[in-house]
């Protein structure tokens, strides 16, 4: 089925990226966002007297690290503040990425539970090359689903 024109369809490379704790955190423009996904342990059930009849259920679900890079810039300070806001007082928070059209309208949007960053550096440094220093900020969530038990 062809999609409508007037179908926003979200752009790869038009987000943004901001996160909600104690207060609300901009953390700015990134280049790339990778491993935005879920996964399902599947359950499965054979009753004995069913041959090879099988059920499938949802099982636990797994939520990949989600991996942010983009050059160095000013909004690196950004990054700098909720990082040391991290280090001195955890408080889980969650992690927003809105995916933009090309009208910079919101298409879709994904609510990270709990998030807290897990790693973060800056590639290294090399006068003989003419290349942009790229920062990369790895986050752990509880996920965007509302999967957890209430």
């Amino acid at each position: 089925m062809p999609l409508a024109e007037e179908t926003p369809l979200g752009l790869s490379n038009r987000f943004k990226v901001t996160i909600d704790f104690p207060k609300p955190v901009d953390l700015g423009s990134w280049a790339k966002v990778d491993g935005l996904d879920v996964q399902f342990d599947v359950v499965e059930y054979r009753a004995g007297d069913a041959w090879n009849q099988r059920w499938y259920a949802p099982g636990s679900t797994k939520y990949s690290t989600l991996k942010l890079s983009r050059a160095v810039s000013a909004d690196t300070k950004k990054v700098q503040s909720w990082l040391n806001d991290t280090a001195l007082r955890y408080q889980p928070g969650n992690l927003i990425v809105v995916l933009l059209d090309a009208k910079n309208e919101k298409v879709m949007e994904w609510e990270m539970r709990s998030a807290m960053p897990s790693k973060w550096g800056v590639s290294g440094f090399d006068a003989s090359t003419s290349k942009l220093a790229y920062e990369q900020l790895d986050i752990v969530h509880l996920g965007f689903l509302a999967d957890d038990a209430q």
